[in-house]
């Protein structure tokens, strides 16, 4: 039997975190399907994040939140803000795709049709060769103020976190000096990505939503990206570098996730083009 992502990724400091928060999660067995009750955790997480600087869709995030725990009795609901802080420790112990590795194994991707999220050591290794010289990415920091990523297929993060996590080793600043574009078409993973990429304090714009469309269903803003002014410096940005709104469109590959069909959200806006992987620039 192969090992699991919880193995293969998880460093001895992460593992005694990763087996309390999946103790918390099969505390719902067998009153309710786990995979389930992991949605409505990721989501209730995630919403408890954005409301508390994002106050354009507070309140029909909020009347989501209030749906959701009252499904579930006080235990259940109390599992998840603990969840929650064991995501943070984690976080705290070491950059990886926690909930990649949490999702694999507690053997969710059975239940979700085959969506598999790429193991964080074979991101973080293609995020080293992504970065390549850093000396060209340094002069893009002098002349342009930052770096900007798109990632149309982002599942739980792990491409995302492992490019933040090799510009911090290569002595960038990544919550300065890094923008993220991430899309997937299952809201499930950008509720998982934006927890992850707002505990680290990633700037970063999530979308639900379709990169073979260009369909918007929700957004989602990192509060890193609200509280450091982003939506001014991207608007400001200099030209003679492609704004990350701009790109040209050319076909994206299709996110491995299932998507239920959701109503648009009131504040959504036009679909920016989308490139077909994860790109800096």
């Amino acid at each position: 039997m192969a090992a699991s992502p919880l193995a293969a990724d998880a460093s001895a400091a992460h593992a005694p975190h990763l087996k309390a928060m999946r103790k918390l999660l099969e505390r719902c067995q067998p009153r309710h399907d786990i995979y389930t009750v992991f949605g409505h955790c990721m989501e209730a997480i995630a919403i408890a994040i954005a409301n508390s600087v994002d106050l354009r869709a507070r309140a029909r995030r909020e009347a989501r939140y209030l749906d959701i725990i009252g499904r579930y009795g006080a235990d259940v609901v109390e599992s998840f803000p603990q969840v929650m802080a064991e995501l943070a420790l984690t976080l705290e112990a070491g950059m990886s795709d926690v909930l990649g590795a949490l999702f694999h194994d507690l053997e969710l991707h059975n239940k979700a049709k085959g969506q598999f999220f790429t193991p964080y050591s074979l991101s973080r290794a293609m995020a080293d060769m992504l970065i390549g010289d850093t000396a060209t990415l340094r002069e893009t920091i002098e002349t342009r103020g930052h770096l900007t990523a798109m990632e149309p297929a982002c599942g739980s993060g792990s491409m995302v976190i492992a490019l933040a996590d090799a510009l911090r080793s290569q002595g960038i600043n990544y919550q300065r000096h890094l923008h993220v574009t991430a899309i997937d078409i299952d809201p499930r993973a950008v509720h998982m990505a934006y927890a992850q990429l707002s505990l680290l304090h990633v700037p970063a714009r999530l979308i639900v939503g379709n990169a073979l469309s260009g369909d918007i269903r929700e957004q989602w803003f990192t509060p890193a990206h609200i509280l450091g002014g982003w939506k001014a410096r991207l608007a400001s940005a200099p030209q003679d570098k492609t704004p990350i709104e701009t790109i040209s469109p050319v076909v994206a590959a299709k996110s491995a996730g299932s998507f239920k069909k959701t109503e648009p959200a009131p504040d959504c806006n036009k679909p920016a083009p989308l490139p077909r992987q994860l790109s800096l620039f």
